[in-house]
């Protein structure tokens, strides 16, 4: 395990069925937890792009949309951030070599943006069992201009 899932102590954690339209859920829980730290506007699109895309993830590719399967999502603060952490009963994946979406060759490609923009948009990302759980954290304080 990384150091962002090390010792967490979630102060709210969701369970669901992996099921496309439970993405709401997890929405709910984002805005949730943004509005309970006074997360600030800078970071929201931030936050709600790269864990809708690492909820997606769980639900698609780590669950194969099986509905007898969980996704877990849950936060806790840890000083000036915020930790939320995705996982999923899937198998896990080899994070550290996806194929490059910015690459000519995938421009055109569908899916394969994911990672990357989670990688983009948070401050830090950790996958631990194998990829099958992400940790993504994001600072609390204003972004400076």
């Amino acid at each position: 395990m990384g150091t962002l899932t090390e010792d967490v102590h979630f102060t709210r954690r969701i369970d669901f069925p992996a099921k496309a339209e439970n993405i709401a859920l997890a929405e709910r829980l984002i805005d949730e937890a943004c509005a309970k730290y006074n997360v600030h506007e800078s970071h929201y699109g931030n936050i709600l792009i790269a864990l809708t895309e690492a909820v997606n993830n769980a639900i698609h590719h780590g669950n194969r949309l099986d509905p007898a399967k969980q996704v877990s999502l849950g936060y806790e603060v840890k000083g000036d951030k915020i930790v939320f952490v995705v996982s999923d009963d899937g198998p896990g994946f080899d994070h550290d070599n996806l194929p490059d979406p910015t690459d000519p060759q995938n421009i055109e490609k569908p899916h394969g943006r994911g990672v990357f923009l989670m990688r983009a948009l948070a401050d830090s990302v950790e996958f631990s069992d194998n990829g099958a759980t992400v940790a993504l954290a994001f600072s609390l304080q204003p972004m400076q201009e």
